[in-house]
């Protein structure tokens, strides 16, 4: 069993960055795929970006409206996965969650994922 807490969210203004960390508990981190999913209010929750575990490759995926702006990595050493945001929109404004698949696949689908966070606030003021 993993938990996972985020943070790192809070209030800017467009154009700006954010940081988001995820910390994992237990030994296995590094045998999990790690990805960030967001919900912003009335909508579905949706893929950002996503890490396979280490033995996999440690290969990335992002969604196609975050490309070229958000970089997802991990610190095995650390236990943490990490969400770099820059050139935040407001449409980027969401509550922010990490997750762990712990087949590793780092997929964008949300169903392959066993272990959620609580959740960050990021907010985008124009």
């Amino acid at each position: 069993q993993v938990q996972l807490v985020e943070s790192g969210g809070g209030l800017v203004q467009a154009g700006g960055s954010l940081r988001l960390s995820c910390a994992a508990s237990g030994r296995t981190f590094s045998t999990y795929g790690m990805g960030w999913f967001r919900q912003a209010p009335g909508k579905e929750r949706e893929f950002v970006a996503a890490v396979t575990a280490s033995w996999r490759g440690g290969n990335t995926d992002y969604a196609d409206s975050v490309k070229g702006r958000f970089t997802i990595s991990r610190d095995n050493a650390k236990n943490t996965v990490y969400l770099q945001m820059n050139s935040l929109k407001p449409e980027d404004t969401a509550v922010y969650y990490c997750a762990a698949d712990p087949l590793g696949r780092g997929a964008p689908s949300a169903g392959l994922y066993d272990h959620w966070g609580q959740g960050t606030q990021v907010t985008v003021s124009s």
